[in-house]
């Protein structure tokens, strides 16, 4: 193990593990390595408050620095809570969760394992319908006071296997992927091999007759005027769950205007880190394609 990878692990060791990328980074680890290169300050963890910047000035030998406020300020511990009344089972926020902490599937309702959360703010951006809460849990403890080494431990784990499942599912999506086009390309192993053409022969000659015949005669075109039932009903079914999701929108539009009108608002959708407004554009775009917008012209972002 080199000197700044061995530095890393132990910078590592003095992080929340929250994984909220407010220090600019994907998680803990790669903020942890940036600050061993030496490209990285070790005053960029909201979440480790003042405290935390300390514990990293002691290791690294350098001076206790105030938290840089660019990447967020100290705070209570927070914990996700979401309006199970306006939750459209969407998936979004299980997609951006980074510990596994919520629990649902698509058209389902979601919820939060308590035990598990993070507080990193992750899961309320990609909400299309503004239904999760950011409520703190610690009273007036903040930083290291309201988290502890052993917590950061757990989330730790759960990272690591939310990582390897996430791995998983992509080296078995990969794989789905390359056999699907390992049978459709022609040529290739496995691909099917086209019906041979019936040829003439001295010997063949009824068959070859058959086949002519068969050719010859006129096929009647099918009645396509009337969909099928099964049409029909998909079509039903399609249009029930269009309307139940337009339904939560309109809403969300109602709360959000409410919200406005107090003077409050979406929690954590400004100022966000470079790889979190990557993960939120990634999340609009997932929107798109499931139909999920919300067209409003003050709600460039839901």
């Amino acid at each position: 193990m080199s000197e700044v990878s061995a530095l890393a692990q132990r910078i590592d060791a003095l992080l929340p593990q929250t994984q909220c990328t407010k220090c600019g980074y994907a998680g803990c680890r790669p903020y942890a390595d940036a600050i061993a290169s030496g490209q990285a300050s070790y005053n960029q963890c909201p979440p480790g408050g003042a405290e935390g910047v300390e514990r990293l000035a002691k290791l690294l030998g350098r001076p206790v620095i105030p938290l840089n406020p660019e990447n967020g300020v100290e705070r209570p511990r927070p914990r996700a809570v979401i309006d199970e009344s306006l939750c459209i089972g969407c998936t979004l926020c299980i997609q951006a969760c980074p510990v596994d902490a919520i629990a649902g599937a698509a058209k389902l309702m979601h919820t939060v394992i308590a035990d598990r959360c993070t507080g990193c703010d992750l899961c309320v951006p990609p909400c299309p319908v503004d239904c999760i809460e950011m409520v703190p849990v610690t009273g007036e403890r903040t930083g290291w006071d309201a988290w502890s080494p052993a917590l950061a431990d757990e989330a730790r784990t759960h990272f690591d296997a939310h990582q390897a499942r996430l791995a998983k599912d992509k080296a078995e999506r990969e794989a789905r992927l390359a056999a699907r086009t390992a049978r459709v390309e022609p040529g290739a192993a496995g691909a099917p091999t086209p019906p041979a053409t019936p040829t003439a022969s001295p010997g063949n000659t009824v068959a070859t007759q058959s086949t002519q015949t068969a050719a010859s005669i006129p096929v009647a075109p099918q009645d396509t005027s009337q969909t099928p039932p099964a049409a029909d009903d998909a079509a039903a079914a399609a249009a029930r769950k269009q309307a139940i999701i337009q339904a939560a929108l309109e809403r969300a539009r109602q709360k959000k205007a409410a919200l406005a009108a107090e003077g409050l608002g979406p929690k954590n959708t400004e100022n966000v880190s470079a790889s979190v407004q990557a993960q939120i554009d990634e999340a609009e775009a997932r929107r798109r394609r499931l139909g999920l917008e919300i067209d409003s012209p003050d709600n460039d972002k839901a």
